[in-house]
């Protein structure tokens, strides 16, 4: 602990393009663009497996396997494949990208399609009954009542891509990878344990400006706030009475 204590409050360290700032900011860039890749393909796909029920065992499959697949060894095969089709540093960037939506896809499209498929059947019949079309079913009543899940997928991708993207560093890229490569090179181990705390420090607060928007996007009534402040309300009053009366 000294020793990452000691590496953490160097104000060298925090300077410059090799600094604590820049690389967290390149670790954020290349999460970020992953993680829209891997929403803008996953979440559309699991409303629709969700909503119309095909394709679910295609799905339920791939995802469970996607999983299952290294992320390093992926990464050093899309190079080999991408990498002479690419000039730049995009022969190094646009694998790095692929390999972090692959990663981020499964939970995203597990928690769309649990979403949806979850939701009350009676209130798509009532849906149904008001005249809505599949569509308009699937955009204002499904959906909404899938946002937990489909954020709770967005979080668990989130650590996993924030956590993973070190690996763009063993090809040359930046990130807070860089850290734990340059300090592996040198031998420096404060360098090390400090770029690990870095990085889990960043997927924690990742995660908690994730939580926080979900507790504002999703509605009250889903996630039960609405329903404590209701058995809290009757409680205060009765309280009231009783300090009137005395």
């Amino acid at each position: 602990m000294n020793l990452v204590l000691t590496w953490l409050t160097d104000p060298a360290h925090w300077a410059g393009e090799d600094g604590v700032p820049h690389r967290i900011l390149e670790h954020l860039t290349y999460s970020a663009v992953a993680l829209v890749i891997a929403a803008i393909i996953a979440i559309p796909l699991g409303l629709y497996v969700g909503h119309t029920g095909r394709g679910k065992f295609l799905v339920v499959n791939v995802a469970g396997a996607a999983r299952a697949i290294p992320s390093l060894g992926l990464l050093f095969i899309m190079v080999l494949l991408l990498g002479p089709r690419l000039s730049g540093d995009a022969a190094f960037v646009v694998p790095c990208l692929v390999v972090l939506a692959v990663l981020a896809v499964p939970p995203i499209l597990a928690g769309a399609y649990a979403g949806v498929e979850e939701v009350d059947a009676s209130a798509r019949d009532a849906a149904k009954g008001m005249g809505m079309r599949g569509l308009q079913v699937l955009l204002e009543v499904e959906l909404p009542c899938a946002l937990p899940l489909i954020f709770s997928g967005l979080r668990s991708a989130t650590l996993q891509v924030v956590a993973t993207a070190t690996i763009a560093a063993t090809v040359g890229l930046g990130g807070l990878g860089r850290l734990l490569i340059d300090g592996l090179a040198v031998r420096d181990f404060g360098q090390m344990a400090a770029g690990a705390v870095l990085v889990a420090a960043l997927a924690l607060a990742v995660d908690l400006i994730f939580a926080l928007v979900q507790r504002y996007a999703v509605s009250a009534g889903l996630t039960g706030r609405r329903t404590a402040s209701r058995r809290s309300r009757p409680k205060a009053s009765a309280d009231s009475t009783l300090i009137t009366i005395s």
